[in-house]
């Protein structure tokens, strides 16, 4: 008796009987294939459960006459009654003619005798009906209903099975709301800027988002833009590895490996671009399925899991199981910056050192007396506040980080990942400069960014009775979570004289220390002219007139020193009273010279995905509506001639000020925009041009 192993295939003994002298002998991977074809045949004969099937099958392809029984094992419907029984007879749908026309549509390609074409419309016109009456759901054309029974027609199976096969496989498989801006394809979107953030980020830029291209795949786990014999060679896998998720990172598998082409169309219309990517399921063949599954599975077991239970009953569940969690899941997925992750899952690999998972490096983004007072063994700190008080520091300290994160993954130390976790403290006050952080992180194309959902608060609710072994240098009297005022009582002691009262706000004391610290305020308020090319170009050039309009007073884009900085912003006014449009129409009008698109930052730190516009006369500043995709509020209308100063930061040229004001015997600034601006250099440097338009035309 010899072992016989084929690469990871399935190996069996071979009697030595079997092979007779004197006859062409089988190739040793003909041997193995037959061997293995027997064992399953006799498992199924045996009636085996998923669980064998699973050991026999090893994820691999199976033969075409032994897939209807595979199948019907891998969905559980082996012992399921005949649920077609209980169709009414009546074909009397709204749409009823829609289906049936789609029907004729599909039996026409499929090349059968003309008597057996009439036999299959009338079963799938029969199973559409059915589904549609007994779910309480419409019928529409684009919905891959069909696509997902053209390949199960191949398997030959009697009308009753047919139907509850199709009806485990979309159940268990589609995910629920394959629309336009469902929450799939929000879902697919994070987990590509999870693994590839610069092709989400070039997707992103050419507003070519998961939906407009990912529809038709989702719909029919990619049945649609695959041939027949692809599609049944990937659904045996899929089906033997039960995981409904599979599909998301299949799709992420062919965006990765197509990552170079879709780069290359950076001069290519948005249309060209969708287009060229719905395409790319259809050059899969057969022989390339193991490894696509294979890399799909890879991708997948190096992504944080958290999601999968958040996503799991709003996408696959049944609509009554999780309409309550619909809005809430879809608010979330809509509006996340970046993958989350459960402090659960983080505290389990922080652990456990991760294994061949998800390691993750730990990020603590708090305050540094927050820190100081409890934190994770294996935590970095890297204080979020000082991205706007000391940039140069925050980027020494980025520096650092990287660097000790190299260090431990290379010493294999418990503390080592290659996937970051941001933790805040689960307070929105502070977490909002630590969504900061993370979006630099994200501009720079990082991958694999994450955010520990709820924070530190979070964390510590978790380890309620350990704290002690799994918090290092936790002190109940300044730590945030046993004591919430800590951090304000256990600010300097001096706060009680200085401000007249014992305890203030962490907004108040960022406040107040840009007013009371002249230090502080040389870092915050340090600005420099739009145009960062270098010291020649401090000044505005003689030819731009700005002396008639600014005569006596000091240069409008000249580094700031006034203490103008402390006014209030109004970008956080009633949004009740604004008006709601439509952002590509403003952007698309006719008046409108440039636009771009930014986060306006208002003095609680908040940061609001906005657009800037800019026409002849104004600057028409947008504001994203979370909830409604494409609309925005204008919040502002700025005559470009109320514009005296537009300066950025040193340190952070990308974070750019507009000062409005009047400007007569003395110049008075009453208004201030911040806006965080990718394109700051040529944004500001448009507007400038246009600013001195408006003021040539005014002088004369």
């Amino acid at each position: 008796m010899a072992e016989v192993e084929d690469d990871g295939a399935w190996s069996q003994e071979i009697d030595e009987e079997d092979i007779l002298d004197g006859l062409q002998l089988p190739s040793l991977h003909e041997t193995v294939e037959f061997r293995k074809i027997k064992d399953l045949e006799k498992a199924l004969l045996e009636g085996c459960d998923f669980g064998i099937l699973r050991t026999i099958c090893q994820g691999k392809p199976v033969p075409a006459h032994l897939r209807p029984q595979v199948w019907k094992i891998c969905l559980n419907i082996t012992d399921t009654d005949d649920t077609l029984s209980g169709f009414d007879g009546l074909y009397d749908m709204d749409e009823q003619k829609q289906v049936r026309e789609d029907c004729q549509k599909l039996v026409e390609n499929l090349g059968n005798e003309e008597e057996d074409k009439v036999s299959i419309v009338s079963d799938l016109e029969e199973i559409i009906t059915f589904y549609c009456k007994s779910k309480n759901i419409k019928y529409s054309s684009d919905n891959g209903w069909l696509e997902i029974l053209q390949p199960m027609l191949s398997l030959k199976l009697p009308k009753e099975d047919l139907y509850n096969v199709f009806y485990a496989f979309l159940n268990r498989y589609v995910p629920r709301e394959c629309k336009k801006n469902g929450k799939p394809f929000h879902l697919f979107r994070l987990l590509l800027q999870y693994h590839e953030p610069e092709l989400c980020s070039f997707l992103d830029t050419k507003r070519v988002t998961p939906d407009l291209y990912a529809h038709s795949w989702f719909r029919s786990v990619l049945a649609g833009p695959s041939d027949l014999d692809v599609i049944l060679n990937m659904w045996d896998v899929y089906l033997q590895q039960a995981d409904p998720f599979l599909m998301f990172f299949l799709s992420l598998v062919i965006l990765v490996n197509a990552k170079e082409q879709l780069v290359e169309m950076e001069q290519e219309s948005k249309h060209s671009i969708i287009e060229k990517i719905v395409g790319f399921p259809s050059a899969l063949e057969a022989e390339d399925i193991e490894d696509f599954c294979s890399l799909a599975q890879y991708y997948a077991s190096k992504t944080p899991q958290s999601f999968r239970r958040d996503y799991q009953l709003p996408l696959y569940g049944s609509s009554g199981m999780s309409s309550h969690r619909d809005d809430q899941t879809d608010i979330q997925v809509s509006q996340a910056l970046c993958l989350p992750v459960s402090v659960g899952e983080l505290l389990q690999a922080n652990q456990l050192g991760g294994g061949d998972g998800v390691r993750y490096f730990v990020v603590d983004c708090r305050p540094a007396e927050q820190y100081n007072s409890g934190h994770l063994p294996t935590a970095f700190h890297l204080d979020a506040n000082l991205m706007l008080q000391n940039p140069f520091e925050f980027n020494t300290a980025v520096q650092a980080l990287f660097a000790t994160q190299k260090q431990a993954i290379s010493a294999g130390s418990v503390a080592g990942g290659e996937h970051l976790c941001f933790v805040g403290s689960g307070r929105e006050e502070e977490d909002q400069y630590v969504h900061m952080v993370v979006a630099n992180f994200l501009q720079k194309h990082t991958a694999y960014v994450s955010v520990a959902r709820g924070g530190y608060t979070a964390i510590h609710e978790s380890l309620k009775g350990n704290l002690a072994e799994g918090i290092k240098d936790h002190n109940p009297k300044s730590c945030i979570v046993c004591n919430p005022d800590a951090p304000e009582a256990a600010a300097d002691i001096d706060s009680t004289e200085e401000f007249g009262e014992k305890k203030i706000s962490f907004r108040e004391k960022f406040s107040a220390l840009k007013s009371k610290s002249a230090e502080m305020r040389e870092k915050l308020v340090s600005y420099i002219k739009n145009e960062h090319q270098g010291a020649e170009e401090r000044h505005v050039s003689s030819a731009d007139k700005v002396g008639k309009r600014y005569r006596n007073m000091a240069n409008v884009f000249t580094i700031d020193d006034d203490d103008d900085d402390e006014l209030p912003n109004t970008a956080d006014s009633d949004d009740d009273r604004k008006e709601t449009v439509h952002i590509d129409t403003w952007r698309g009008r006719s008046d409108v010279l440039h636009a771009f698109k930014c986060n306006q930052v208002i003095d609680s730190g908040h940061m609001f995905e906005s657009h800037l516009l800019i026409t002849e006369s104004h600057m028409y500043v947008l504001r994203d509506i979370p909830n409604k995709k494409g609309m925005a509020l204008i919040m502002h209308r700025r005559p470009l001639a109320t514009i005296l100063k537009i300066t950025s930061k040193k340190k952070l040229p990308e974070l750019i000020s507009f000062k409005y004001g009047t400007n007569g015997e003395e110049m008075k600034i009453t208004d201030v925009d911040r806006f965080l601006i990718q394109e700051a250099g040529e944004a500001t440097k448009v507007i400038k041009r246009q600013i001195m338009k408006v003021l040539d035309m005014l002088d004369t």
